[in-house]
């Protein structure tokens, strides 16, 4: 899986996600999410991010973090950690599928 496997299948250009849009809207921590068919489409800079599900594990069950045995991705503002084939990304007190 590359990075841009993460990101949304339309652009910030091609279709605006906000009050209007016609697409229901989530509260997901400190950003809203907006529902698109059956994907959630997070606003990530110049892009929309895909953010379908919390990880398969908590915080608690296992940590990432350098040293973790997982293999780290620069992704914007955060690093995501590739686990068994998913994009983990820390978010408050879980993990984002990203």
């Amino acid at each position: 899986m590359t990075i841009a496997d993460v990101h949304a299948e339309h652009s910030v250009a091609e279709h605006q996600h906000g009050p209007g849009c016609g697409h229901e809207a989530v509260q997901h921590g400190d950003h809203v999410d907006y529902i698109h068919g059956t994907h959630h489409h997070a606003l990530h800079g110049d892009h929309y991010d895909e953010h379908e599900s919390v990880a398969e594990h908590s915080v608690a069950e296992h940590q990432h973090g350098p040293g973790c045995g997982h293999e780290a991705v620069q992704h914007g503002d955060h690093t995501d950690y590739i686990h068994n084939g998913h994009h983990h990304a820390l978010h408050g007190d879980h993990y984002d599928e990203h």
